[in-house]
């Protein structure tokens, strides 16, 4: 599952991570959630990936669930639900070419930090490709490619992860935001030249919406012809 996840069913990216957290002590609900997920590879197994490029530039779809996870009864002994889980995906001319779904790396305290954690991880993704493409036009590859588009999913109390990675010129520092700076601001400079620049998004337009949470039916179908094109 995981090499059909990576490979071209970024559909089921979600439920093959949080399956594969329990593959060194699974229990009976995880063996239920595996036949269910096989049952709807079966009766997909005709699908994968239908790609319609439209135009040559990087688009960055990037959310993340605030300890999505967060399970009362065994977060005892599993400190894991008290991560926050980012989820994007990279695709160059409309079509999905990397995508991610997993559990941050620290634990976030807010909404703003886990968003803007996210926001730095794919950041890291997109930055090699873009150098990729610029080398394949120095050496006359014919490709063309716009100023990449950074779209994070905005909150009511999340304008501060946009605040946090657009302000430049008067960046915004708070005691609770300041631990983050060394490891998170790599991204800054390329919003300062003009490399890369951030908007929001409405929830209903958040493509990574499906990579973060296992989503209803509706918004499951509504995202994968979106993303996949069926």
């Amino acid at each position: 599952m995981n090499y059909l996840e990576k490979c071209s069913r970024l559909d089921i990216s979600c439920a093959v991570h949080q399956g594969a957290r329990f593959v060194s002590n699974p229990r009976l609900q995880h063996g239920k959630a595996l036949k269910w997920l096989g049952r709807y590879l079966v009766g997909s197994r005709d699908k994968g990936m239908i790609y319609s490029p439209s135009n040559q530039s990087f688009d960055v779809y990037v959310d993340a669930s605030f300890t999505g996870d967060w399970d009362p009864e065994n977060a005892d002994w599993d400190p894991d639900t008290a991560r926050s889980r980012t989820g994007y995906v990279i695709l160059y001319a409309s079509c999905p070419v990397i995508w991610a779904s997993k559990l941050q790396s620290e634990i976030a305290l807010s909404t703003t930090e886990s968003e803007y954690l996210a926001i730095s991880t794919a950041t890291r993704e997109v930055l090699p490709l873009m150098e990729l493409v610029q080398e394949m036009q120095d050496h006359g590859c014919g490709l063309t490619a716009t100023t990449p588009r950074l779209h994070c999913r905005v909150f009511e109390d999340n304008s501060g992860a946009i605040e946090l990675a657009t302000s430049v010129k008067n960046p915004k520092m708070r005691p609770r935001t300041r631990h983050i700076n060394t490891k998170y601001h790599h991204f800054r400079n390329k919003v300062q030249d003009g490399t890369i620049s951030i908007h929001p998004v409405s929830t209903e337009d958040m493509l990574a919406d499906i990579l973060t949470k296992i989503c209803n039916e509706e918004t499951h179908t509504k995202l994968r012809k979106q993303l996949m094109g069926w």
